[in-house]
């Protein structure tokens, strides 16, 4: 890892900017290497993330490791998969769920960090925000219409919906999503980790 990456890192462990918002303590979820390919860019830890401090470790994880792929030993190696929310720390519950990602965070941090991964090749982003950020013309867009045109937006990133159970329903009224985006997804995927020689060899 960089020093760069090691100094962000340090320092992002210890950010307050966001803690007069929470009613807990602040802690930060991430994943990252300089030597990562992939990076997943999602909205902002849950609860039992924030309990456990592994991202994605919960049932929307699951379903993303479907969607990839891969197995949770290839996910949570941060040589080959970078994890890097909308916002690092659980937001809290407000009275429809949890809340949305804290924006001081990525102001802070975002591109510093984005800028100390120089191997990404592959970016998936999951959801509003990190779509709202990744992808600026967004905004004009639905989720839906963002990730139903994801053939325009190039090889190297693909928005997504979030993999939440509470997206059950969306994904029953929009199955061309798992029909036609996610088989492109996998074939990426191991494409960038390296996997399509392996698969090719056997």
């Amino acid at each position: 890892m960089s020093k760069k990456l090691q100094s962000l890192i340090r320092s992002i462990n210890n950010c307050q900017i966001c803690a007069e918002h929470f009613e807990h303590k602040p802690r930060p979820v991430i994943q990252l290497s300089s030597k990562a390919s992939i990076l997943v860019a999602g909205q902002a830890p849950g609860l039992k993330v924030h309990t456990t401090g592994i991202p994605f470790n919960d049932a929307s994880g699951d379903r993303l490791r479907e969607w990839m792929g891969i197995s949770r030993e290839t996910f949570y190696d941060a040589n080959k998969i970078a994890i890097l929310p909308m916002g690092f720390c659980y937001p809290g519950r407000g009275s429809s769920g949890d809340l949305p990602p804290r924006p001081e965070c990525a102001e802070a941090w975002r591109q510093q960090v984005l800028d100390a991964l120089p191997k990404i090749q592959l970016k998936l982003v999951i959801g509003r925000y990190a779509i709202d950020w990744h992808l600026g013309q967004s905004k004009k867009l639905s989720v839906t219409e963002m990730v139903k045109n994801w053939q325009s937006y190039g090889d190297d990133i693909m928005p997504m919906p979030h993999p939440s159970p509470r997206n059950n329903r969306w994904l029953s009224n929009n199955p061309w999503f798992e029909r036609d985006l996610i088989p492109v997804l996998q074939r990426r995927v191991r494409e960038h980790l390296g996997l399509l020689a392996r698969d090719k060899q056997k």
